[in-house]
């Protein structure tokens, strides 16, 4: 298969085997039907980044005049091992802007820091941002925020985590958390960076695969790397010069991912992890921008 899109946008195209598709994802891929025109040929889906309880899913690449339901005469291809994060990484990292495509704006106004860890609240497992879990409010923000209503959430979160004392290679010390409904205000047109940094769960040797993603906005990918993030040691090699632009980017285990977009699309968004039970237990954060260019809201809205 030759990829030559993500997320919407165009690639520099490449050809695989085989892909990592994660939740929010999305691809087009050209291949040439140039096999025996008798068979039919399996197309099989497997878990990846999980261990998987299920085999793995087939559907038929059916050749006509075939009946669709012909079964191939050829096994399933076999797929890399669910937790075969070298070959993950080679996909993701094979992925570039086509030529001609919006290049990044060179220099940030802003940066966070977004630490993902799992704890415990309230006897709960959850899943934690800079040692806040996510709870949404009863009011919307966005109406919140255009009438002024500052009662109904929380102040901002923390741009940043303490760096120099987190260990993201090992349990939590501290294993509990706090819930938090806070928003993160960006200045319309400033250009932000994110950096998803990914740690250990609560469970020793253990860091999951999380795939994040934003609304209201695409982004460019500028790196992915294994361990905790460093200015000092990682400004300099992110890609400022073919990024691809998408809107779902993974954090592997234990690695960080740095991301940049432009704050220009008035509105309160959110930005999660996109597998739901993790946006559930608290992996999020939201963010305003230019909610004065938004218009009136019914105040019916804010029941």
């Amino acid at each position: 298969m030759t990829v030559v899109e993500a997320d919407g946008n165009y690639v520099q195209p490449f050809s695989v085997s085989d892909m990592d598709i994660y939740s929010g994802d999305s691809y087009s891929v050209l291949f040439t039907t140039d096999q025996d025109p008798t068979m039919n040929y399996y197309v099989p889906a497997s878990v990846r980044g999980r261990l998987p309880d299920t085999p793995q899913a087939l559907t038929i690449l059916n050749y006509k005049p075939n009946a669709a339901p012909k079964r191939p005469s050829l096994p399933p291809p076999l797929a890399p091992a669910w937790n075969d994060y070298a070959h993950s990484k080679a996909f993701t990292s094979s992925i570039f802007a086509r030529p001609g495509s919006p290049a990044p704006p060179r220099k940030f106004h802003r940066r966070i820091v977004l630490l993902n860890t799992q704890n415990r609240m309230n006897g709960l497992t959850k899943w934690a941002i800079n040692n806040v879990s996510l709870t949404l409010p009863a009011t919307p923000y966005l109406g919140s925020i255009k009438y002024k209503l500052w009662h109904a959430f929380e102040d901002p979160p923390e741009d940043d985590y303490d760096r120099e004392a987190y260990d993201v290679t090992k349990p939590p010390v501290n294993p509990n958390t706090t819930a938090g409904s806070g928003v993160y205000n960006l200045r319309l047109g400033t250009t932000v960076d994110f950096i998803l940094q990914n740690a250990n769960t609560l469970t020793a040797n253990v860091s999951e695969i999380h795939p994040w993603h934003l609304h209201g906005h695409d982004f460019w990918v500028l790196g992915y790397e294994e361990g905790k993030f460093s200015e000092k040691e990682h400004e300099k090699g992110l890609n400022l010069e073919n990024p691809p632009l998408r809107n779902t980017a993974v954090i592997f285990p234990y690695g960080w991912t740095a991301l940049r977009f432009v704050a220009d699309n008035p509105g309160v968004l959110a930005f999660h992890c996109h597998i739901e039970p993790h946006l559930h237990m608290g992996m999020g954060v939201v963010f305003a921008e230019g909610v004065h260019r938004v218009g009136d809201i019914p105040k019916s809205a804010l029941v």
